[in-house]
């Protein structure tokens, strides 16, 4: 494969591609097995729901499956599983990125300076012609899948819609959508949906393990990504369960602050190189406010992501007042942290003002 950046990888974790089992989907595959066995299989697949809960990882696998697939299900009948063997050949020219029918579309790497694109422009689905133009391998099926459908800009997506309108012979177009509701409309009435869910304790326990071996860690990833796979390998390979942690314990001790632990904390965040760190820690102090607030408004403790994280919510979210307090907070410390970094103020500085407004805020709800 290409060393040159790909837009549809998380760091730390296997490629989508290279993903052999998906976790905690099956109904989506069967709507779309079904589709099949009825033979009314649609060019267009809009695959949705949250991110990082496998849609890559299920566009890839149904590609693979269209590429490798016999006409009318071969001898034994329509297919029961999108599963082809690791050693088909189709297979492996994905894994190498070799295979002639399948184009996949994503935000491309900029000339100058080697970084990824902010959109997927019109340029990528221009290829779209050349792929097509060509005559399909042995007859069959042509498949292109973009992720995400969200990153085309306006000339892409109307260059995309063209080929939705008026599709190639054999082609099968599948697009990744976080957010269906940006497409345009007509993009989105001309595809059929498979929307996807986030995944439940045992499933993400099983997704981790096959991306990085976490099963361990696994309950308390879930309840800091939210059944999404893709959130909890980024919390997981930034640091992030002891960084939540390390917030759990420091709010632990409000109204009172260890100013000690705060500084070095905020201290970890100077430089470049930091950058992620910064944007890990303000979504995790989001999360940890989003959680204070959950527990007080329902009354019900929630499975802890950090030691001691209970007896914080019984303490600062006793009630469902406190719950409101904390939830306003949450809607507005991040908002003021990420406006405050778009205008280059130090990083540091604008978590400290987080502790320090959190700190006034648990003195009020303790009153």
């Amino acid at each position: 494969m290409s060393e040159a950046p790909e837009a549809d990888r998380i760091a730390g974790a296997p490629h989508p591609r290279d993903t052999r089992r998906l976790y905690g989907q099956a109904a989506a595959e069967r709507r779309f097995l079904d589709s099949l066995a009825q033979g009314r299989l649609h060019h267009g697949w809009l695959i949705t729901g949250p991110r990082g809960i496998g849609k890559a990882t299920l566009a890839w696998r149904l590609a693979r499956f269209l590429l490798a697939e016999e006409p009318g299900g071969g001898l034994f009948g329509p297919p029961e599983t999108l599963d082809v063997d690791p050693v088909h050949p189709v297979s492996h020219r994905i894994a190498a990125g070799s295979e002639p029918g399948l184009l996949p579309i994503r935000r491309a790497a900029d000339d100058k300076t080697g970084r990824l694109k902010s959109q997927i422009t019109v340029d990528e689905v221009r290829k779209l012609r050349d792929f097509f133009g060509m005559s399909s391998a042995e007859g069959g099926r042509r498949v292109v899948i973009v992720d995400s459908a969200d990153e085309m800009n306006p000339s892409a997506a109307n260059a995309l819609l063209k080929l939705l309108e008026e599709p190639p012979a054999g082609a099968m177009l599948l697009l990744v959508s976080h957010q269906p509701s940006r497409l345009l409309p007509t993009i989105r009435s001309r595809c059929r949906e498979l929307r996807l869910q986030p995944l439940g304790p045992e499933d993400m326990a099983r997704a981790l393990e096959q991306a990085m071996g976490l099963a361990e860690e696994s309950e308390a990833l879930t309840a800091l990504s939210g059944g999404s796979v893709g959130e909890a390998i980024r919390v997981a390979s930034g640091g992030g369960l002891e960084l939540y942690a390390e917030i759990v314990a420091i709010l632990a001790e409000y109204p009172l602050m260890d100013r000690a632990r705060i500084l070095k904390l905020c201290n970890s965040l100077g430089g470049r190189e930091a950058e992620p760190r910064f944007d890990l820690t303000v979504r995790l102090l989001d999360l940890a406010l989003a959680r204070l607030a959950r527990a007080g408004a329902t009354g019900q403790p929630l499975p802890e992501a950090a030691p001691g994280e209970s007896r914080l919510h019984d303490r600062l979210a006793p009630d469902a007042r406190a719950a409101r307090h904390w939830a306003e907070m949450a809607a507005d410390l991040g908002a003021r942290a990420r406006g405050g970094r778009a205008v280059n103020l130090d990083p540091g500085a604008l978590v400290l003002d987080m502790f320090l407004r959190l700190e006034s805020a648990a003195r009020t709800a303790s009153g």
